[in-house]
């Protein structure tokens, strides 16, 4: 139904990981682009009964297929032994193979064999507005969430429900990632008032019961399920002194609705505020990845508080995301303030609900959230 705007190679050219968070639509992706592949679902408890106990089954199988044909494992990280034979069958057979997963947790931290850098790694992200195209609706996808099943349904409340829940179960629980249970769902709920937002550890741990060490430790959980990701802070040639601390954002903002109790996001409200910010640094994050631009993502804060939501690459860009329909001076002092310390920082940019792009007398872009797909697909920050 969506044109994905993430390219995976031709059939049979190139080993590679395919990562992205639970129903992404990694899946369909991988069929679509290799309707003849030979398939292996691990989500399956057949499939993954007989290569969890014999795993060399899958080079006896792998062997027998015709030059050129795509091997497609899904959820690799469930049986991490099956890597040893893929890397034997990549080098002495030439196979290639397509192995994705919604964790690397498990793959990354029980050291298992990542290919010694033969296997390119690719992500998926949820939806962004230049994939839904025409029908893209702002206030849809800041209540829905970027996911395409919750982004179509007309009531998405049970299936983010059952999307928390299920995470915790197969993502959590399955794989042992933390023996407390009730306590890491109270964690997400309170990390998702941390959304788009400097965390302090100490806060969460005492309004959850939990120790600081053990709070920072469900962070890493969720970044290596990829449920989120921090933001680093950009300090190089700091002038005056900055904020180091990264931002944590989720990589799906209906599940921090969920998680957050937003039973309705209404414009002129802090809490649209927010999901606009983390929409914005969706679209920039899955830009990046897709046209493997190689810049990293970062934002800017002053001791004092002016701050730029999020700085592309080495001041290639600087962007503000503010869910106004009247952009003031107010908006644009982190942007003014950037270019004392920062003179050489390219586009200035401030993305709106405002109807139409202006420029400002001293060159910052005000810009329609309608707009910026078309921007990022033209490669002007790149």
């Amino acid at each position: 139904m969506f044109s994905r705007s993430l390219a995976l190679p031709p059939p049979g050219t190139e080993t590679f990981f395919l990562w992205g968070p639970r129903q992404t639509g990694k899946s369909t992706l991988l069929r679509a682009t290799y309707p003849d592949a030979l398939w292996i679902d691990l989500l399956m408890a057949d499939e993954y009964r007989r290569y969890a106990t014999r795993p060399e089954l899958l080079r006896e199988e792998v062997t027998l297929l015709a030059s050129g044909r795509q091997v497609v494992i899904d959820e690799i990280q469930k049986v991490p032994a099956l890597l040893d034979e893929v890397h034997w069958l990549h080098e002495a057979r030439g196979a290639k193979f397509a192995l994705s997963g919604s964790s690397a947790r498990k793959v990354r931290r029980g050291g298992a064999n990542l290919l010694g850098g033969r296997a390119v790694r690719h992500e998926l992200f949820g939806l962004t507005a230049g994939e839904i195209g025409t029908d893209f609706d702002l206030d849809r996808m800041l209540r829905h969430g970027f996911l395409p099943r919750h982004y179509l349904a007309e009531q998405p409340a049970r299936l983010q429900s059952a999307y928390v829940g299920d995470y915790i179960k197969e993502e959590v629980a399955a794989e042992g990632l933390t023996r407390n249970l009730p306590v890491f769902g109270e964690f997400l709920e309170a990390a998702a008032l941390s959304d788009g937002e400097l965390v302090n550890f100490a806060n969460i741990a005492r309004d959850t019961g939990a120790s600081a060490h053990t709070v920072k430790s469900y962070f890493q959980v969720l970044e290596d399920t990829l449920l989120g990701r921090w933001l680093p802070a950009f300090r190089k040639r700091a002038k005056r002194r900055v904020i180091g601390a990264p931002k944590w954002y989720f990589a799906d903002v209906g599940v921090v609705n969920h998680l957050a109790r937003r039973s309705a996001l209404e414009r002129r409200t802090d809490s649209y505020g927010k999901a606009f910010e983390n929409w914005v640094h969706h679209e920039l994050c899955a830009h990046a990845s897709y046209r493997g631009t190689g810049h990293g993502l970062s934002y800017w804060r002053l001791a004092s508080g002016i701050e730029v939501d999020f700085i592309i690459g080495d001041m290639h860009a600087a962007i503000e995301a503010k869910a106004t329909a009247k952009v003031t001076s107010d908006h644009l002092k982190g942007l003014r303030a950037l270019a004392v310390d920062h003179p050489a920082v390219g586009a200035r940019v401030v993305v709106c609900l405002e109807p139409r792009r202006r420029l400002t007398d001293d060159g910052i872009l005000v810009l329609p959230a309608g707009e910026l797909a078309e921007t990022l697909r033209q490669g002007v920050w790149d």
